[in-house]
């Protein structure tokens, strides 16, 4: 591959120059520039989500429309849950799965009505799982870069949003979405998010994006950058592909059996995927680390100087002054209150194996 096709083949946010007078050195994510840190203080971008209303350039998402008679056959057979109880104006959270039933990515879909539905997914293989799915289908995949994604996440985000929107928000339900105007400009609005807060998506086009940003920054929404979204997600358990999970593990290793639709039809690993229940190596588990700041990750775990585990996302919540990190460690071991010794990266300390989430455990805020 030459540089100029490196160059191309790069994508960019509409919202990029305002990244950059925010302090961003735009680091790659998903092949986009991404915010990973601003100027401010990410513990104050991770307060105003879980007091008041931010906000995070998600473009970096991929965005793929999946049209026509067989798109419902296709995205049911590319992901765990059962589609045809998804109505149109509803989404819903899945894994992407090999032949071999294991995790090779997670994405929201949409049912957008009309024979259209959207994917959307992160660094993982739904675009080449979707690609052989659709073989011999009567469907059109379109992906797009057109379409951006802002999240405006925290308590206080309906409030902000609900001013300015052309529908009642209020009344949409968790997961679910619809087509609107916000500001005077189209957009779709989705009752979803990656905080563990109540919020919403915002997905509109590149020639609007930057005035529904401008305009919710006006309105005094805290513009946050993925080193605070980390904390938030971590505290929420919200896993990362490539981090928490891979190709190599199951949907049971990883906290993901309730995506798993038992019932339904054929999809892709069905077969595989229930036979591996029950044989899981590990289990995806929360930490509370006795240190004074976040570890570094990739950190062994050890239960009477045997390696058990090993520490994946972690992170220092400030909110709850605490070390904390998700983890994968062994069944037997992966019980709430279990001590155990972190060693790597020239750390050595304790850790007790908690419940997740860390925070609203309930998860009554994010349905709230």
């Amino acid at each position: 591959m030459t540089e100029e096709t490196l160059l191309t083949s790069t994508r960019t946010s509409a919202l990029a120059s305002r990244h950059t007078e925010l302090g961003s050195g735009l680091e790659d994510w998903n092949g986009m520039g991404t915010a990973w840190s601003y100027n401010s203080d990410p513990c104050k971008e991770h307060d105003a989500v879980r007091e008041a209303v931010g906000m995070f350039d998600m473009s970096p998402l991929k965005k793929v429309y999946i049209r026509g008679p067989d798109a419902l056959q296709v995205v049911d057979h590319i992901i765990s849950r059962d589609m045809n109880k998804i109505e149109a104006g509803y989404a819903t959270y899945g894994s992407i799965l090999t032949e071999q039933g294991t995790v090779c990515d997670d994405a929201i879909i949409s049912n957008n009505g009309d024979n259209e539905w959207m994917l959307c997914h992160g660094s993982g293989e739904s675009m080449e799982r979707l690609q052989e799915s659709a073989v011999g289908k009567n469907i059109e995949i379109d992906f797009t870069d057109d379409l951006h994604n802002v999240s405006v996440q925290g308590p206080k985000s309906l409030d902000v949003l609900n001013k300015h929107a052309s529908t009642d928000l209020s009344q949409l339900k968790y997961y679910q979405h619809e087509t609107t105007e916000l500001f005077g400009y189209p957009c779709r609005i989705s009752r979803t998010g990656y905080s563990g807060e109540k919020g919403y998506e915002i997905f509109a086009d590149t020639s609007v994006v930057g005035d529904i940003w401008d305009k919710l920054v006006g309105e005094g929404v805290m513009p946050c950058s993925f080193a605070s979204l980390d904390k938030v997600r971590i505290e929420s358990g919200l896993l990362f592909f490539g981090y928490d999970m891979t190709a190599e593990h199951t949907p049971w290793e990883v906290g993901l059996g309730f995506t798993i639709a038992r019932n339904k039809g054929d999809f892709r690993g069905k077969t595989a995927v229930l036979a591996s229940e029950g044989k899981e190596t590990f289990l995806q588990c929360g930490l509370v680390i006795d240190h004074e700041d976040m570890v570094v990750g990739e950190e062994i775990l050890l239960l009477n100087g045997e390696e058990i585990g090993v520490v994946n996302s972690p992170a220092f919540s400030h909110r709850m002054n605490k070390s904390i990190a998700l983890a994968h460690i062994r069944p037997d071991a992966a019980v709430t209150g279990t001590s155990l010794e972190v060693v790597g990266g020239g750390i050595k300390c304790s850790a007790e194996v908690a419940a997740l989430p860390f925070y609203d455990p309930q998860k009554l805020r994010v349905k709230a």
